[in-house]
């Protein structure tokens, strides 16, 4: 179990058979974020439903505590995060608990209909939940605002990382940003790559090393929240995400450039 936990703090994924120990112990809250309608139907047994639309709808850290209280979650408890959709809306989820102060969170290793398409349990009984009192210790070094990405881009350590499809990066991005498109990231039947295979991929883009590195995406930090925990798995764990990512970042008149030769990429790197 300690290895377990270990690995949690780093922030990557739990696999499948774990999680089912952990419901049987009772020893985890886990979190499905997928709509209402979809929970109801049916969902990994004890979850809890938390749709991202619910949480996005007011992020502040006084309301996501009070989500995060009635969710029967205090500073201890084990929390796993899982969607359908490849782990970018549960990302953000997971991350957010973690800005919160919240160290024992992970991702589920795979999507919903992989974990039912396996043959797992599910079920539709709605737990009884009791209410559990979690402190607000905001972890301000794992958020990006744009004031602060605006200063640091231009310092060598840094690496800026644009996770939207590669047409919308090659078309406009934050000046200096590399490309490192979210469909890049997961292997066939998880969400996230095997850690040396995910190095091998960050270090072909020259994300690597003892930098500081910052996500971005297209709105609200869901594809950059995926590659976030693509990060700590691999071991770079000096990342920060950009929340409001290039939405706020053109709407606040930044600077941005288009790749003049968008003839140099090179796919081999993926």
């Amino acid at each position: 179990m300690c290895s377990l936990s270990q690995e949690k703090i780093v922030g990557a994924t739990t696999n499948v058979d774990s999680l089912r120990s952990e419901i049987r112990d009772k020893s985890v809250r886990v979190i499905d974020v997928r709509r209402e309608e979809d929970y109801k139907q049916n969902h990994i047994p004890t979850a809890v439903n938390l749709p991202l639309a619910n949480l996005l709808s007011d992020d502040s850290p006084e309301r996501v505590l009070k989500l995060v209280n009635s969710m029967g979650i205090d500073d201890e408890t084990s929390v796993v995060v899982y969607d359908d959709t490849f782990g970018a809306l549960a990302s953000r989820v997971a991350w957010t608990l973690e800005y919160l102060g919240h160290n024992d969170v992970s991702l589920l290793e795979t999507t919903y209909s992989k974990w039912k398409s396996l043959g797992l349990e599910n079920d539709d009984k709605i737990p009884e939940i009791q209410t559990k009192e979690h402190s607000l210790k905001l972890r301000s070094e794992i958020l990006a605002t744009a004031d602060y990405l605006e200063s640091a881009k231009e310092r060598k350590d840094v690496i800026l990382v644009d996770n939207r499809e590669r047409l919308n990066y090659l078309e406009q991005h934050i000046p200096g940003a590399i490309s490192l498109p979210y469909r890049t990231l997961a292997s066939n039947d998880k969400i996230l790559r095997p850690k040396e295979d995910m190095k091998r991929l960050l270090d072909n883009r020259g994300i690597s090393g003892d930098s500081e590195i910052i996500t971005y995406c297209g709105s609200v930090g869901t594809l950059s929240g995926l590659a976030y925990y693509a990060l700590k798995s691999a071991g770079l764990p000096n990342a920060k995400l950009y929340v409001r990512s290039f939405k706020e970042w053109k709407s606040l008149s930044k600077p941005t450039e288009k790749q003049q030769d968008a003839n140099y990429w090179d796919l081999s790197a993926e």
